[in-house]
């Protein structure tokens, strides 16, 4: 099991994989706060237990499974046993996404997950591959099976996204409260002014905010300051500034949300971004050595290979403890990956 305490993580992109976000992360003590993402979370664990509220209650996910989160959901996340949790996840763009599902499924509309956890090892495994393929500079196998793994999400638990539409007048105070929050990111009125200036009382347009964004003003700002913080980061901005650019106090301020919600220090963050921008070109084809072990990976019937692991160091030493998981597929054992 995960074991140590050791808390680590690794939050990057790679230049063949534009718009996807990157993370391998083991986590004990480590609590998300309630946010949300502009991009899907695709997360793969490898061991341990998760623990995420989601849309009202709490979600359970072990080895095998995959806790998936589609764009401006609010959820938290923390470990569900004293081991903690270990896992691999990608992020892609909606529009990655969209295209993805209008190529391979016959979804209509705006394409999302229906449930926040599928037990599929197969698709696990794909996920820790593409991250492998990534992290070894293989371009043509990280898009290849990333694109394979979400089709088979989409296929599996895929549906069309509810289509928010402002209609309630409490709905229409609390995009406005957005909006204004937005425009002075930096210096915020009060929950009181706020109301005012918008003609309701306080604890309406708490209400109605929270009704219609999944969580209070205040936490949606701090949730806003570090979405923003982070294209500044992208930018090339450093954490002092890009902290009092969105508003918070100092660089320590900007750091301890920034990493309760993102899972790494903004500087890492950063230093992983600079990487990705000052890479040297590399090798797109994948070597016999890669592809052999691709295919023994790859198209191994998933209930006789275990999920990925994170790099020799983190293999565990009895592959045979693991339990097995409800409701997983197998994949073929022959031909190309299948989704």
């Amino acid at each position: 099991m995960v074991g140590t305490g050791v808390e680590r993580a690794r939050h990057w992109q790679y230049e063949e994989l534009p718009g996807v976000d990157l993370l391998r992360a083991r986590y004990v003590r480590k609590e998300f706060v309630r946010h949300t993402h502009e991009h899907f979370v695709i997360a793969a664990i490898a061991e341990g237990l998760e623990v995420f509220h989601h849309s009202g209650s709490d979600q359970y996910a072990g080895p095998g499974a995959l806790a998936l989160v589609n764009p401006d959901t609010p959820h938290t996340g923390r470990a569900g046993v004293p081991e903690g949790w270990r896992y691999g996840a990608v992020y892609p763009a909606p529009e990655l996404v969209a295209e993805i599902a209008a190529e391979t499924t016959g979804l209509h509309g705006t394409p999302g997950f229906v449930s926040p956890v599928l037990d599929d090892p197969y698709a696990a495994r794909l996920v820790h591959q593409v991250l492998r393929a990534a992290e070894e500079g293989n371009a043509l196998a990280a898009d290849t099976l990333l694109r394979v793994a979400v089709t088979r999400l989409l296929r599996l638990n895929g549906g069309p996204l509810p289509q928010r539409e402002v209609l309630t007048a409490g709905s229409r105070i609390a995009a406005r409260a957005r909006a204004v929050l937005e425009e002075s990111m930096a210096g915020p009125p009060s929950l009181e002014r706020l109301a005012a200036d918008l003609g309701a009382s306080p604890f309406a347009l708490l209400r109605a905010f929270r009704d219609t964004y999944g969580m209070p003003p205040h936490a949606w700002l701090t949730d806003a300051r570090v979405r923003r913080a982070r294209r500044l980061l992208d930018a090339g901005t450093v954490p002092a500034e890009a902290a009092v650019a969105v508003g918070f106090t100092d660089q320590s301020h900007l750091s301890r949300h920034f990493s309760r919600i993102v899972g790494v220090p903004p500087g890492a963050y950063q230093r992983e971004r600079k990487n990705v921008q000052d890479a040297r070109p590399r090798l797109l084809l994948p070597s016999g050595v890669w592809q052999n072990r691709q295919r023994e990976q790859t198209y191994a019937p998933a209930e006789e290979t275990p999920a990925e692991q994170d790099g020799p160091a983190e293999r565990p030493t009895n592959p045979a403890e693991r339990r097995p998981t409800a409701g997983s597929r197998t994949p073929p054992s022959s031909g190309t990956p299948s989704a």
